[in-house]
């Protein structure tokens, strides 16, 4: 069975008035579905924090983990938007995310066998997809074990934990894991993989970010300009002084 969750979200409409502006002036609108993950000018914007108005990166929280992580790439935006919730930033995961990825902490993996994993987020336990994967690669689970571990790692369920303790040693050290490496990582495991997240909501999130952020930084005035028609639906006019002054520093 297939479980699908629609999400009503404002930004769509907001992305097609902007593309709707850049047309009234004459002006070829871009493909959003088939504009490059890699432009160098629009992770340059999303480094500065300049973020207003852009999906998932606009709270002052949000802005000053962009400033530090600097996302150069489509896996690091994914990343923050994982990141930025309470438990990754009260458990040191989002410190040593950062940290290795700017060389100030070595990237390290508990196995080998994790390498294909992990290099994407730096030796980090950052989605629940990866917990999953690690327990099928090393230890041999079934993926419906595996889905069970998540499950059981998301609800703090210590007896079922216990469970999968066992299953997840036996398993790695049969596959020729050292014991020590073994427990090891299952204690990587349980420290950080109860607060993953899952890759695929991120990933669909960070593509309508990528796209509201290509939009400011290229066609910024058409772009604010449907962002401020749709805000001033929902917000009071007081609300926008930070996005007016935004709007005068990006002009």
């Amino acid at each position: 069975l297939l479980k699908m969750d629609f999400l009503g979200l404002r930004t769509l409409p907001i992305l097609s008035r902007g593309l709707a502006n850049i047309r009234k002036l004459g002006l070829e609108a871009p493909d959003l579905d088939e504009i490059p993950l890699d432009d160098p000018k629009t992770y340059k914007l999303l480094m500065s924090g300049e973020t207003q108005g852009i999906f998932q990166l606009e709270s002052e929280g949000m802005r000053k983990l962009i400033t530090r992580l600097k996302p150069d790439c489509f896996e690091d935006l994914i990343a923050i938007l994982a990141l930025y919730r309470p438990g990754p930033l009260e458990s040191g995961m989002v410190d040593m995310f950062v940290d290795r990825k700017h060389g100030r902490e070595a990237i390290t993996f508990p196995h080998d066998s994790l390498i294909p994993i992990l290099g994407d987020t730096y030796g980090c336990l950052v989605y629940q997809e990866q917990v999953m994967l690690a327990s099928v690669e090393l230890s041999g689970f079934s993926l419906n074990d595996a889905d069970n571990l998540r499950k059981a790692m998301g609800k703090k369920k210590p007896e079922i934990m216990q469970k999968f303790s066992a299953q997840f040693l036996e398993g790695a050290i049969k596959n020729g894991c050292d014991p020590d490496v073994a427990q090891n990582t299952w204690d990587n495991i349980i420290k950080f993989g109860g607060y993953g997240f899952n890759k695929s909501h991120s990933t669909g999130y960070a593509i309508v970010a990528y796209q509201t952020a290509f939009l400011k930084t290229y066609f910024p005035a058409q772009y604010m300009a449907a962002f401020l028609t749709f805000e001033s639906q929902a917000q009071k006019v007081s609300d926008w002084s930070a996005y007016l002054e935004d709007c005068k520093r990006t002009a």
